[in-house]
């Protein structure tokens, strides 16, 4: 059994004295891990480190098995991250949500969306598609909301509120009577675009946060990562 395939690493940890079992986001097999032999080794460590784009070679006797990688660079990122905090704090919050994706289960839009945010961190904006990442995060393990349209009048402009119960947006006007026991939709997450100011911003890490805490997190006594804390302190000090 084996495949090979474009793929972003996501986690890599050592194993034995010259080895490490390297993880690995790819379009078409999801998050797959394997053991990369000599990853230890001078040549290897600059490759495997989070967010480097790499050609990944599987290959194992039984598909079950954990088999082994062979990883060539592709595009090396990483390096360029170690003196920004404020990205390399966005990228390490990102890779601890996305080991909530199954193993080995396809998740294009995911990887799609990944690729997407590392071209874009160090540009303006790049927050802001980390935010999306969240809802397309929430839509793949199955809790995704529906922003599209009012659910009470079935209007799509003047979008304002989400239902913390049923995650469906509610108009201006038709969460008047209720609008204190609901969350605010920030524009941006509803038109499209970028947030207006940090504020709006905030709202929407706000937004994910709580479906995050509330769908995947809270049902198994989980608080959500310290990564994710830490990457919102850092980018909104």
């Amino acid at each position: 059994m084996e495949w090979t395939e474009q793929g972003i690493v996501l986690n890599v940890r050592t194993h034995g004295e010259a080895s490490a079992i390297a993880e690995v986001l790819s379009e078409r097999r999801g998050r797959w891990s394997g053991l990369v032999r000599g990853g230890r080794s001078r040549a290897m460590r600059p490759v495997l480190q989070p967010g480097n784009v790499v050609m990944a070679h599987w290959r194992a006797r039984i598909e079950d098995h954990l088999g082994s990688f062979t990883l060539e660079p592709v595009s090396l990122r990483a390096g360029a991250l170690i003196d920004d905090p404020l990205r390399l704090a966005g990228l390490t919050s990102l890779m601890a949500l996305l080991k909530l994706l199954p193993e080995r289960e396809p998740h294009p839009a995911m990887f799609e969306g990944f690729q997407a945010f590392l071209g874009a961190l160090g540009h303006p904006g790049w927050p802001a598609i980390y935010v999306r990442l969240e809802l397309g995060l929430l839509q793949e393990l199955g809790f995704g909301l529906d922003l599209e349209k009012c659910a009470v009048t079935g209007a799509t402009d003047d979008l304002a509120f989400v239902s913390p119960k049923s995650g469906r947006a509610v108009s201006r006007g038709a969460a008047e009577p209720y609008s204190g026991k609901l969350l605010v939709l920030p524009t941006f997450l509803s038109t499209g675009g970028l947030p207006s100011d940090d504020v709006e911003l905030r709202l929407g890490f706000d937004l994910t946060g709580y479906f995050l805490e509330r769908h995947v997190f809270w049902p198994h006594n989980k608080p959500l990562p310290p990564a994710r804390a830490r990457f919102m302190e850092t980018l909104l000090q």
